[in-house]
């Protein structure tokens, strides 16, 4: 594994530890999107149209990146104690699922 990996891994990481509550997450994630329809959306579509922001719905900061991954690295490395929203910016959700299990017997 590359170096550049290893600390996008590792700064991920950091990031899964700060998981909350139920309820402080549900939270967190209306305000963010509450900011993101009011004020973020018309200043980043469509012009950002299919990178991805992290949004801090206290302080109204995001960071934008290419990959989910870049947008968070960038947002934890300039905020590390806060929690942050990723939308895709454009797009309902911010990724999706791809490919097939095998069918185990």
């Amino acid at each position: 594994m590359a170096a550049c990996n290893r600390a996008t891994l590792t700064a991920m990481s950091a990031l899964l530890e700060k998981i909350g509550t139920a309820d402080s997450d549900d939270e967190l994630v209306r305000r963010a999107r509450q900011l993101y329809n009011q004020k973020l959306r018309g200043v980043l579509e469509p012009a950002q149209q299919g990178r991805y922001v992290a949004i801090e719905p206290d302080t109204g900061k995001y960071f934008l990146g290419d990959t989910g991954t870049a947008a968070l690295v960038e947002a934890h490395a300039s905020m590390p104690k806060h929690s942050f929203y990723l939308a895709r910016i454009g797009y309902e959700a911010a990724d999706s699922l791809h490919g097939h299990g095998n069918r185990i017997r």
